[in-house]
């Protein structure tokens, strides 16, 4: 080969090499920034107990204005509705199955926590911190920057022997960790509210601040939406029986006209208080300049009965005790999409994984959730679930809250509890109310079986 030859070769591979450095630079430069992470967690909210949900009653300008400025999941359901449980799985991505967080106080070990979110996100270099409910065991101070953990109780004794309602510290720890952070490296924060949660030995349940009463003076509450007896009567008798905790509390709170109303209306007002403290924390995001560079996720942790099908709290697989509110403004959503309401089905399953790849951090391979911000940030829809998997533990006995599983679709709900041997079969398109057992129908007799059959794959699935 000649000199010139030569040279001519070695200019061509340089050019080349220039050119793929040049094309990999622009991708990096054209990949989006890797977003802070702000995750609050609302206890024993529903998924209709919103404004923007269309609540006639309850009163969430800030979180109306997220939804506004973001999306609205209308269809987020949770995979076991209790607390300590739900929390697990949005650390982990995780079913019980998996993270195996099933009665009150247990944590995560340490090599199960390394896989969580906040952990991913913590060894990605980002100030990390958590506030309020934590709930799967006792937390750790060196699993997070920040740590200030605290539930049971809506007003707190402070040393100095001033009360403090539970939200007003949220709100105060929550501002805390945004004003004392480190400027120069991305953070991740989890609000835990205790409210709207009941205080349940207190006499009077909900034990809401004094500044709040005037927004409910005079409001009347409609009667829940499933009131009527019927509902009661068609429980399973384990449920209906006067024993289960469901039945416990809702003499506690709803046995009357004149106690649903004033329960309801204070439960209300604790809603209405997480609801300005998110906004006071979104107001501080707004002042740093760093609204528009966070991630920001609202969920309830399960949902709630009001007195529906004459039960109280959760843990049963009905509509009322799966569907949760779930907010997210993200700030790479075009304005043209703000506002939206999905329809897809999304799970607290699904709270870690986003929360990983907001932060541009590759999702563990353990997680069972997936990213939800495909479905709002493409313009077609990507391929996504329509039916998962419920799971929910013996709590206290059988008695007082059964274990129960299942397998729900958009169509179809199936149900076991098995410390009664007791199955449930509903068409949810015909009777979305859930309302009528057709488990010991004839004519839905190979419906029932099929499903029980894909029951039991679900639950190897979900380990």
């Amino acid at each position: 080969m000649s000199c010139l030859r030569r040279a001519a070769a070695v200019v061509t591979s340089l050019t080349l090499v220039g050119l793929m450095w040049l094309a990999r630079a622009a991708a990096l430069d054209a990949a989006p920034p890797a977003l802070n992470v702000v995750l609050l967690i609302v206890d024993d909210i529903r998924w209709d107990t919103l404004g923007a949900a269309g609540h006639p009653v309850v009163r969430t300008p800030r979180i109306d204005q997220l939804a506004a400025e973001g999306v609205r999941f209308e269809q987020a359901r949770v995979t076991t509705s209790i607390c300590m449980v739900s929390r697990a799985t949005m650390l982990t991505g995780q079913y019980m199955s998996r993270h195996g967080i099933t009665a009150f106080g247990r944590p995560l070990p340490p090599e199960a926590f390394a896989e969580t979110w906040p952990a991913v996100l913590r060894r990605a270099g980002y100030w990390t911190g958590y506030v309020g409910k934590y709930d799967v065991g006792a937390p750790r101070a060196t699993d997070f920057d920040m740590l200030r953990a605290y539930h049971g109780r809506h007003w707190i004794e402070e040393a100095n022997g001033v009360r403090t309602h539970v939200t007003e510290r949220n709100r105060q720890d929550a501002l805390a960790f945004l004003r004392d952070r480190p400027r120069d490296r991305r953070f991740a924060l989890a609000v835990g509210f205790f409210a709207p949660h009941a205080e349940d030995a207190a006499k009077d349940q909900y034990l809401p601040q004094p500044w709040s009463e005037a927004t409910y003076a005079g409001v009347t509450v409609p009667p829940a939406q499933h009131a009527d007896p019927a509902y009661l009567r068609a429980l399973p008798p384990f449920l209906s029986a006067e024993a289960n905790e469901g039945r416990v509390r809702y003499h506690w709170r709803f046995d009357t006209p004149e106690e649903y109303q004033a329960y309801m209306r204070r439960y209300f007002r604790l809603i209405t208080e997480v609801d300005a403290a998110i906004g006071d924390i979104v107001d501080e995001l707004r002042t740093q300049g760093e609204l528009d560079r966070t991630l920001i996720v609202v969920i309830g942790d399960n949902g709630y009965f009001h007195g529906d099908r004459g039960l109280a709290d959760k843990w049963y697989p009905y509509e009322e005790a799966l569907r949760v509110p779930l907010v997210v403004r993200d700030p790479r959503l075009p304005a043209a999409r703000r506002g939206r309401v999905p329809e897809a089905r999304v799970l607290n399953l699904d709270v870690a994984p986003t929360l990983v790849a907001a932060a541009g951090q590759p999702v563990p391979p353990r997680m069972q959730g997936r990213d939800m911000a495909p479905l709002y940030l493409r313009s077609r829809r990507p391929a996504w679930r329509d039916t998962f998997f419920y799971e929910h533990p013996t709590i206290t006995s059988r008695d007082r809250i059964p274990s129960s599983v299942g397998v729900i679709g958009p169509a179809w709900k199936y149900i076991e509890y098995p410390e009664h041997d007791f199955r449930q079969l509903f068409s949810l398109r015909d009777d979305p109310d859930e309302l009528r057992d057709l488990a010991r129908d004839p004519a839905h007799a190979r419906k029932a079986a099929a499903m029980a059959a894909e029951l039991d794959v679900w639950r190897a699935r979900a380990r």
